[in-house]
Parts: structure tokens; sequence; C-alpha cells
């Protein structure tokens, strides 16, 4: 029996997503060693992990800038932000199959397809870490680099803090998808199935 395969990736999207995950990595290493940085630290030396949390965070930046600038273009911000009918009961369905399905070996509900490539859960978590945790990520970060700007206090506190914390939650948040991310992208019919369509773009 012949495989049926599907084009749904396209190539730009596929450099942009290992860009963005070598980037993302990278970001984590070196925001940890700075975070826990210590006199004896076993992490990456303090003045290292900043240069290079600094250089990956403009790159990143400016990778975020051309995914939203591509995603308009190519009409695929539709993916992400339009709402199509029965979401709620489709995600409830999707979590179920997170939940117990999957490990029963049943199959996936709602495949993806080149008009429909996220489930509802994916496209709802996919929504708010794209349109709104990596903007206000990106934003604060490149406010770091300007901290003689901040005022001296706000609301009686360190005029950096509330910006430091901002950076910091958002940051845990996008870390924590990511590791959520890793793991399903082994769930696939094979555990590299979902990890060979984002390297080649093509669905079996």
């Amino acid at each position: 029996m012949t495989t049926e395969r599907i084009r749904l990736l396209p190539l730009w999207l596929r450099l942009w997503h290992w860009t963005s995950a070598m980037l993302l990595l990278t970001l984590a290493a070196s925001g940890i060693s700075l975070h826990f940085a210590t006199p004896n630290s076993l992490l990456i030396p303090f003045r290292v992990a900043r240069e290079i949390h600094t250089i990956a965070g403009l790159i990143q930046a400016a990778s975020y800038v051309f995914f939203l600038s591509a995603n308009a273009a190519s009409g695929n911000w539709r993916q992400y932000l339009s709402l199509r009918d029965g979401f709620a009961c489709r995600a409830m369905v999707q979590a179920r199959y997170y939940l117990w399905d999957i490990f029963q070996g049943k199959p996936q509900p709602y495949p993806a397809t080149p008009d429909i490539k996220f489930n509802a859960l994916q496209q709802l978590i996919y929504a708010l870490i794209m349109y709104l945790a990596m903007p206000i990520l990106v934003v604060s970060g490149v406010l770091f680099l300007f901290p003689d700007s901040a005022p001296d206090h706000v609301m009686g506190v360190d005029g950096l803090l509330p910006l430091a914390m901002t950076h910091y939650m958002t940051a845990y948040c996008v870390f924590m998808f990511t590791l959520g991310h890793i793991y399903l992208a082994t769930t696939g019919k094979t555990p590299t199935s979902l990890i060979r369509t984002m390297i080649t773009g093509w669905k079996e």
C-alpha cells in the first residue's frame, strides 16, 4: 500500500523554526547562567554568558520580525489566529487525546492537513507564544540593552525590577513550552516522524 505524502511546511517556515529553536536553547543556557551566576559557578562565566545572551537575543529579535513578516505575507497567520467553529469541543477532544488516548495507541483525532496544520490546543498555545509571549520577551530583552533609560524607582522598587521580572517570567513560560514542544515532537506515528516532517516539509 502506497503512503500518501502531503506537502505541509514551506522552506521559510522550516528554516525559521530550526533557527529559532537553536537560539531559544542558547538563550536558555546563557540566561540560566546569568540568573544563577556566582563566583564559583560551574555554568557559563558571567561575562561570556552576557555576550552570548545579547548576541543570540538580537538575532532572535530579527528572526521574530522575519517570522511576523513572512507569516503575514504568506497568509500563514490564519493558522494561528483564525478560530473555527467547534473550537472548544475540538480542544477538549484533543486534550483527552494528549492525557489518555495517546497512551492507548489511538490515532490523532485531528491530523494536520495543508489547510489546517494545527489542532485546537496547538493553535491556542502557539498563538499565545508567538503573538503574546514572544513580543513581550523580545521587547523586554531589547529594553534591557538600555538600562540607563529606566527610571530609578517604580512603586518603591528598583526601576529595572519590573522589566526583569517580566522578562524572566515570560522566558520561563517560553522555555517550558519549548520542553513540551520537544516531547510532543516525538509522539507521531514514529518517534522521529514529526521531526522528519519539520526537516523535509512532507508529512507521510
